[in-house]
C-alpha cells in the first residue's frame, strides 16, 4: 500500500448494535470517497452480519471458528485479501460479541508488527443502555450471571471510547445516570451517546475513529479462567434453512413470527437471550434483497430491520442465536418455533441445510502484549480449547 490504511475495530457485547454502526460508518466513509473493507468475526460460519453488510454492497471478509485474538494471522490474511481485491483505505473489523482483551491481543500486536501498513483507531465499545443499566444494578430485569457479566464489563474497561448505543431507548435522566456510572467505573474512557438506528450522535464518534490514535497504556488484567467460564456459559447456534412454498408467502411476517415463537419458548425456560437475528434471501428477488429480524433480550420485542417489498415462494434463511443456555435447548427451540410457523403456512416446507450448536472453548490468543503464542493449526475450532 502506498499509504497506511486505517484500522478501526468496533466492539461491544452481543446485541449492542455493532453491525448497524459498522454499516453506518462504512456508508459515511464511502460518501467521502474512501474505499472501505469490512471484516466480520464469529465462533462459527454462516453469519447474519456478513450477509447484511455484503447486502449493502461492501467488500466483506468473514473470519469464523474463533475470536480475532485466536485467529490473529487469519485476520491479517483477511486484510491482505481485501487489500488485493479492493485496496481499502479503511478496514472496519467487528469482533465476536463475547470476546474481550482485544487491545493486548489484536491492536497492540497489529501496531507492533504491521505499523508500516496500518494506523490504529481508538477502540470503541458499544453498550446497549438497557442491558447496561441492568448489569450495573440501575434497573431490574433479565440479565446475565456473574461470569458472563465479567466479560461484559471487561469489554468496557479496555475501551478508549464507550458508546451508549441505542440511546433513544432511554430518557435523558436514565442516559445521564448511566453515563455517570460508566464514567466512574471506567475513567480512562471517553463516554458518548448515539443512536445508530436513528443516525444521531454519530458524527463525533466517526470523527474520533478517523483522526484520533489509540491510547497507549498497559494492557488490562484479565482472569482467563473466569473469561473462559463466562464464554462457556453461552450457547451458540448458527443454522441455514431452505424454505420452499407452492404459494407465495410474506417473508417479513414469517421472520417476525418465528422470532416471537422462539422468544416465548426461551422465556418460558427462563433463558436470557444475548442476541437472536435472522436474514432471509429470496430466490425470486433482486440480487442483494434481504429481510431481517433482530432480538437483543428475552423480554424485548423482535424488530424487523430490512423488509421485502413483495411476497416470495422461497429462499435461504440464516439463523444466529446466542443465549446463556445449553446449546441443545437453543436448537430445540428453533426447531419447535419453526414447526409452529410451518403449521400456519401449509404449503411451506423447510429443510435444515446446516447447523452448529456449541459452547465456545477457552480463549488462547496468538499474541498478547508482545508475547508470542502458537496458533492452532487450521484455526481455532469451537470446543477445541481455543476461542
Amino acid at each position: 500500500m502506498s499509504q497506511r490504511a486505517r484500522y478501526i475495530m468496533i466492539g461491544g457485547f452481543l446485541g449492542a448494535g455493532k453491525t448497524t454502526t459498522v454499516g453506518r460508518l462504512a456508508r459515511h466513509l464511502s460518501d467521502q470517497g474512501l474505499k472501505v473493507g469490512l471484516i466480520t468475526n464469529d465462533q462459527a460460519g454462516g453469519l447474519v452480519d456478513t450477509k447484511l453488510l455484503r447486502g449493502q454492497g461492501y467488500a466483506t471478509e468473514e473470519i469464523a471458528g474463533g475470536c480475532f485474538c485466536c485467529r490473529f494471522n487469519t485476520l491479517v490474511d483477511a486484510a491482505n485479501k481485501l487489500t488485493s481485491d479492493s485496496k481499502p483505505d479503511v478496514f472496519i473489523a467487528e469482533p465476536v460479541g463475547s470476546c474481550t482483551d482485544l487491545v493486548a491481543t489484536v491492536t497492540y500486536p497489529l501496531r507492533r508488527m504491521y505499523g508500516d501498513s496500518f494506523t490504529i483507531a481508538p477502540l470503541s465499545v458499544l453498550v446497549d443502555p438497557i442491558r447496561a443499566r441492568r448489569v450495573f444494578g440501575l434497573d431490574a430485569g433479565g440479565t446475565f450471571s456473574t461470569k458472563v457479566a465479567y466479560i461484559f464489563k471487561k469489554q468496557l474497561e479496555e475501551a478508549d471510547i464507550i458508546v451508549i448505543s441505542k440511546s433513544d431507548l432511554i430518557d435523558d435522566t436514565q442516559r445521564e445516570e448511566l453515563r455517570a456510572v460508566l464514567t466512574k467505573e471506567f475513567p480512562l474512557a471517553k463516554v458518548v451517546t448515539a443512536s445508530p438506528r436513528q443516525e444521531t450522535g454519530l458524527d463525533e464518534l466517526f470523527a474520533s475513529l478517523m483522526s484520533d490514535e489509540q491510547a497507549r497504556r498497559n494492557p488490562m488484567a484479565v482472569d482467563y479462567e473466569v473469561y473462559a467460564d463466562g464464554e462457556a456459559l453461552l450457547g451458540w447456534l448458527n443454522a441455514t434453512v431452505t424454505l420452499k412454498s407452492d404459494d407465495e408467502f410474506n417473508a417479513n411476517s414469517f421472520l417476525k413470527c418465528l422470532a416471537t415463537n422462539v422468544q416465548v419458548l426461551l422465556e418460558w425456560k427462563e433463558i436470557e437471550i444475548a442476541h437472536f437475528k435472522m436474514t432471509f434471501s429470496p430466490d425470486d428477488g433482486i440480487a442483494g434483497e434481504l429481510a431481517s429480524v433482530n432480538l437483543v433480550r428475552t423480554d424485548y420485542v423482535a424488530e424487523l430491520g430490512m423488509e421485502l417489498d413483495e411476497p416470495t415462494t422461497g429462499g435461504q434463511l440464516i439463523i444466529n442465536l446466542r443465549a446463556e443456555a445449553d446449546p441443545a435447548s437453543l436448537l430445540n427451540a428453533v426447531k419447535e418455533g419453526l414447526d409452529t410457523v410451518l403449521r400456519s403456512i401449509p404449503t411451506l416446507q423447510a429443510t435444515l441445510d446446516h447447523e452448529e450448536h456449541f459452547r465456545p472453548g477457552k480463549p488462547t490468543p496468538t499474541h498478547r502484549d508482545g508475547e508470542v503464542m502458537m496458533e492452532v493449526k487450521g484455526g481455532c475450532k469451537p470446543g477445541s480449547g481455543c476461542c
